[in-house]
C-alpha cells in the first residue's frame, strides 16, 4: 500500500489487474462506478451527518443550560460560546480542505484537540460535500487515477525493435 496516496498495488500479486480503488467511509469503493446503492448511500450519510450535527448542537444546548443553571457569570460563558463557534469554524475548513488534499500528519495531530471540540463544523462539512459527491471522492479519484496511469504505462509492453527505428533527419 502506498503511504501517500493510500492506492493498493497489486502488480505483485497473482491474478491482479493494477492498483485497488481505496475504499472511502460509508461507501467503500462504490464511488469509483458509482454503483451497489452509491445514491442511496449519498442521501444517507447526508441525512446522518445533519442528524449528528443537530443532536450535537442539543448537547451543547443541554451544556450553555447547564453554565446558566451553575451561574458561572457572563464571561464564561461568552468563552464557551465563541470557542465552539471558533473551533467548528476552524473544524470546517479543515475538513472541507482535507476533502481536496491529503492533510498533512503532523498538523492534523496538532489540530487534534481543536477538530474534537468543534465537531460540529466537521459533520455540516460532510453534510454539504455529500450534495456533490461522496466527500473526498474527487481526491481518491484522482489519484486512483495516477495510479492506474502509472501502472498501464509501466507495464505496457513496446512494440518493435528500437535499433530499426525511423529517423527523421
Amino acid at each position: 500500500m502506498n503511504d501517500e496516496t493510500g492506492i493498493q498495488d497489486t502488480a505483485g500479486s497473482p491474478g491482479s489487474g493494477g492498483p485497488r480503488p481505496e475504499p472511502l467511509r460509508f461507501f467503500g469503493t462504490t464511488w469509483v462506478d458509482h454503483d451497489n446503492g452509491y445514491a442511496a448511500r449519498r442521501v444517507g450519510t447526508a441525512a446522518g451527518s445533519l442528524a449528528a450535527a443537530v443532536a450535537s448542537c442539543l448537547i451543547l444546548r443541554f451544556a450553555y443550560q447547564g453554565l446558566q443553571i451553575a451561574d458561572v457569570g457572563s464571561f464564561v460563558t461568552l468563552l464557551v460560546i465563541v470557542m465552539f463557534a471558533v473551533c467548528s469554524a476552524l473544524a470546517f475548513g479543515h475538513t472541507w480542505e482535507a476533502f481536496r488534499k491529503r492533510p498533512d500528519p503532523d498538523r492534523q495531530a496538532s489540530l487534534r484537540g481543536l477538530l474534537a471540540i468543534g465537531f460540529v463544523g466537521s459533520l455540516v462539512a460532510y453534510f454539504f460535500r455529500t450534495f456533490t459527491e461522496a466527500p473526498g471522492e474527487k481526491l481518491h479519484r484522482q489519484e486512483y487515477e495516477a495510479a492506474l496511469t502509472k501502472h498501464t504505462k509501466r507495464t505496457t509492453r513496446r512494440t518493435g525493435n528500437p535499433a530499426k527505428k525511423r529517423r527523421d533527419t
